[in-house]
Order: C-alpha cells, then structure tokens, then sequence
C-alpha cells in the first residue's frame, strides 16, 4: 500500500500507510490535531456564512436599526477571521514540527 492519499469511491481523499510506517503520515496524534483544528475552521466558517447573510439582509432592508445591528455582525466576522488564520497558523505548526521531530529522529520515507 502506498503512503499518499487516494480517493475512494465518494471523491474523498483517504489516508493509506505503510505497515511499520511511522513518519508524519502515519502519526494518529497528529492526524487528529489536524482533524481536530480543521474542525474548528469549519464550525467558525459556518458561523461567518451565517453572519454574512444577515448582515445582507439587514443591508437590503435599509431600516436603521438593522444597519447598527450591521456594525456587530461586520465586528464578529472580522474576529472570527482572525481565528481561522490563527487556526491554520497552529495547523501549520504542528504539522511542521512533527515533521521536523519525525525527520531528526531519522524516520525518513525511505525507511
């Protein structure tokens, strides 16, 4: 079996390792900090849909008080921005070290 990702029937990508692999790749800690924190992104993303069309629905209605409601919503998805990036800067993170870690502990994909 071979170490890169394949699609299955669905379209979806599936992981398929080595026996005995024990490189990145193969890391179940690290596959679900990546699951986990990917997780994370989609339900703040969600959220971010969500806030964008309210925020068109009170700017198509041209009332007042929801153009105000309009300053919070625009507030939320400026913060909820900065968390995905922050999410993909851990994501990155944690990838790269245990890579790194993987790799200076001689565990290479030749192995």
């Amino acid at each position: 079996m071979s170490n890169k990702p394949r699609n299955n029937n669905n379209g979806k990508l599936k992981h398929h390792r080595n026996e005995g692999s024990d490189d990145v790749e193969g890391n179940p800690d690290v596959w679900s900090t990546l699951d986990k924190s990917f997780k994370q992104v989609q339900t703040v993303l969600d959220r971010n849909r969500a806030l964008i069309q309210q925020v068109n629905e009170n700017h198509r209605s041209k009332i007042a008080d929801n153009m105000v409601k309009n300053v919070a919503l625009i507030q939320e998805l400026n913060g909820n921005i900065s968390k995905v990036v922050s999410l993909y800067s851990d994501m990155s993170s944690t990838f790269s070290s245990a890579f790194h870690k993987q790799h200076s502990n001689g565990h290479t994909r030749d192995d």
